[in-house]
């Protein structure tokens, strides 16, 4: 593993959010939780939501559920330490949870200037497995060390859902709610989960590389976005070569200025300089956590 920590500060300065660089200080001891809620606090809003591009290609101001699964792995990362923002904002998104226990994909958006047309689009009305299972899944992670989330009535509400719902699915899932509902069963205690994940892990090839049917030329997803952490029960649907392998894949993917990239389509100058920021922190973040850097 030739990774460089030593560039990783320099290029999170010229290329990082506030907040991705005191995420990244936390992760190797450099820094607190109250920087880090310090910063995500600057894309809360009233409602308790979050919004203003915490979510990097949707850059409304307006709080939407794809921000608050950013939140959520803000909330995961600072533990054991609790903010009460977690669980206001477990109460904004039982605000909009819609009667059958799902979220709605996105809401209507107040600017659509440099947001990515899916967000954009995205139907208020109809409940989304892929929007619901991720975040369902980080607010899961906050849960086991925030007793407040773990009680909140909304998290019962959209756990029901997502198990029913992955339960229910007869044909492939698209790449992206295969992937989120793999997070999802790998992160919540229910007796279900098991034959749902063996059952969902049917559907990745056994090199672990899903293509994204409409996403750029190169877009796939690889063994450690389906399971990043070691000792987890997704980790099982994965040979330890095809892991090993993997580890090695990202660890040769950090470039000559320091940082990661990303595969997927760049939406807009910001979101592209603050997806390489979030995606340098979390790849450091899987190599630490599997005993590499």
């Amino acid at each position: 593993m030739n990774v460089n920590l030593s560039l990783i500060p320099g290029f999170l300065a010229g290329h990082g959010r506030v907040l991705d660089r005191r995420r990244y200080d936390l992760l190797t001891g450099a820094g607190d939780a109250t920087g880090v809620l310090a910063a995500l606090e600057g894309y809360r809003n009233a409602d308790g939501g979050y919004g203003w591009g915490l979510e990097p290609d949707l850059r409304s101001p307006e709080s939407q559920p794809g921000a608050a699964l950013h939140a959520f792995e803000v909330f995961e990362e600072i533990g054991p330490v609790t903010s009460p923002h977690a669980a206001a904002l477990c109460d904004w998104l039982d605000s909009v949870t819609l009667p059958d226990g799902g979220l709605p994909f996105s809401l209507p958006l107040t600017l659509s200037t440099a947001t990515a047309p899916w967000w954009a689009g995205g139907d208020a009305t109809t409940s989304s497995l892929q929007i619901t299972a991720v975040t369902a899944a980080a607010a899961h992670r906050v849960a086991a060390h925030d007793p407040a989330v773990a009680a909140h009535p909304w998290l019962e509400k959209a756990t029901r859902y997502c198990l029913g719902t992955i339960q229910a699915l007869e044909e492939p899932p698209s790449a992206y709610v295969l992937l989120f509902a793999v997070h999802f069963l790998d992160s919540v205690d229910d007796p279900r989960t098991a034959g749902l994940l063996k059952r969902l892990g049917g559907h990745i090839p056994e090199d672990g590389r899903v293509s994204v049917a409409g996403g750029t030329e190169n877009e796939a997803l690889r063994p450690l976005d389906f399971a990043p952490l070691p000792g987890r029960p997704a980790r099982d649907l994965f040979d330890p070569e095809v892991i090993a392998a993997d580890l090695v894949r990202l660890a040769g993917e950090q470039q000559d200025d320091g940082g990661w990239t990303v595969d997927y389509a760049r939406i807009s100058p910001a979101g592209s300089l603050e997806w390489r920021g979030a995606a340098t922190v979390n790849a450091v973040r899987i190599l630490r956590a599997n005993g590499l850097v």
